[in-house]
């Protein structure tokens, strides 16, 4: 969130972030029955999240297979620890590259985990040699080929943290 302090969020601000989850088209007078308030207080809830980062944007989720990548591959990347000042421009280069859907830095001997789609493994082993020449501090990467997708989501359940 970037430094932004998160706002309280009660329990009809959850409520709203649940419902937008799950359909972000949902009219706002239909979330406003729901929750029992006017189209309009319901409008200034949800920009007062959007202002806030706690609603960091909205998209439409596309089949992979008809946007013609139906080749998924998860990538550990495993960076040489001494050249640190490398790493930076590794994100960078991690966030502009099309063909990374996901990037995590992670714990343990994999430093980043990656989820790839590509139109078919030549197009793969194409990224993945641009990733490793164009990336020196790239020590050694591992790859594993999805055989297919048991569950592909963006939602993010809405926890009481505030006792409310």
């Amino acid at each position: 969130m970037n430094q932004r302090q998160i706002p309280t969020i009660d329990s009809i601000d959850r409520h709203l972030l649940d419902a937008l989850q799950r359909d972000a088209r949902v009219k706002m007078e239909a979330l406003a029955a729901e929750v029992g308030l006017s189209a309009s207080a319901v409008q200034r809830r949800v920009a007062r999240l959007r202002n806030a980062g706690v609603i960091t944007g909205e998209c439409v989720v596309l089949d992979a297979r008809a946007a013609g990548s139906p080749v998924t591959v998860i990538v550990e990347l495993m960076l040489e620890r001494e050249r640190s000042t490398l790493i930076e421009g590794l994100k960078r280069w991690l966030v502009a590259a099309e063909e990374v859907q996901s990037a995590w830095g992670v714990t343990g001997e994999t430093d980043f985990v990656l989820v790839v789609t590509a139109a078919d493994l030549e197009s793969y082993e194409r990224f993945a040699r641009k990733m490793m020449d164009e990336n020196e501090v790239i020590r050694e990467f591992r790859t594993s080929i999805a055989l297919n997708r048991l569950k592909h989501s963006l939602f993010v359940p809405m926890r009481d943290s505030s006792g409310d």
